[in-house]
């Protein structure tokens, strides 16, 4: 039976994550609000259904059966021994876990540069905060959180996060950087200068075979400016 990822239609968001490791499993999966005519719908009915015991707080959620695994961070937790995408050991799978969650907080935090006050605002109308936001995001937040994935890997192996295989950690660093590479390309630039591993893992991910097929697809759907990372020029550092 095919994995069903929910989530929004438009956007890489959160879901990308999980969609990643998807791909670079080959897994049979089915982007379930992409491929019905009522994407939203369908996302809005699911949330809404009495029948889920254990519903979700929002997308992304992956049904896998009789289970529905909400937040990307968990996902990832479930499929990565399904997928082949972490190592077999206890301490290995919760040290992957923990780089996954310290990925998602530097997301949270790309996505408070353009919404620092309320996620009901428009960017337009918290542009003041916004600007002191991302400066402070560029000059002091993205160096340090890649400056500890450059000691994560060079205290590895220099090229894997955890262990010697691809893990859906790698996945995520390769995502991560690639969104901030797009909203904020000035100030990561000159951040992956001094961050030689993360820099080469995020070139050598994208050239794996297993995901250069997706990532030149329609199913990669291109940054823009409804995701996480946005691309406002004047917040670039």
């Amino acid at each position: 039976m095919a994995y069903e990822l929910y989530y929004w239609p438009t956007i890489q968001g959160r879901g990308e994550f999980v969609r990643l490791a998807l791909e670079a499993a080959q897994a049979d999966y089915v982007d379930v609000a992409r491929v019905d005519e009522d994407g939203v719908g369908v996302l809005t009915r699911f949330l809404e259904d009495p029948a889920i015991r254990r519903p979700s707080f929002a997308p992304p959620f992956l049904r896998d059966g009789d289970v529905v695994v909400g937040q990307s961070a968990a996902i990832l937790a479930y499929l990565g021994p399904r997928l082949g995408l972490v190592p077999e050991g206890e301490a290995d799978r919760v040290w992957t876990h923990q780089i996954q969650l310290t990925i998602a907080d530097v997301v949270a935090e790309a996505h408070d540069t353009h919404h620092p006050i309320a996620v009901g605002l428009t960017y337009e109308e918290q542009k003041p905060e916004a600007a002191r936001r991302a400066a402070d995001f560029c000059r002091n937040r993205i160096p340090e959180y890649f400056a500890w994935f450059e000691h994560v890997l060079t205290r590895n192996d220099g090229t894997h996060l955890v262990g010697d295989r691809l893990t859906y950690a790698d996945l995520s660093l390769f995502q991560l950087v690639d969104g901030l590479r797009y909203a904020f390309p000035r100030a990561t630039a000159a951040t992956l200068a001094d961050n030689p591993h993360v820099e080469a893992l995020h070139a050598g991910t994208r050239e794996r075979p297993c995901l250069v097929a997706y990532l030149a697809s329609p199913r990669r759907i291109p940054f823009n400016q409804q995701g996480i990372f946005r691309r406002y020029p004047e917040l670039d550092g």
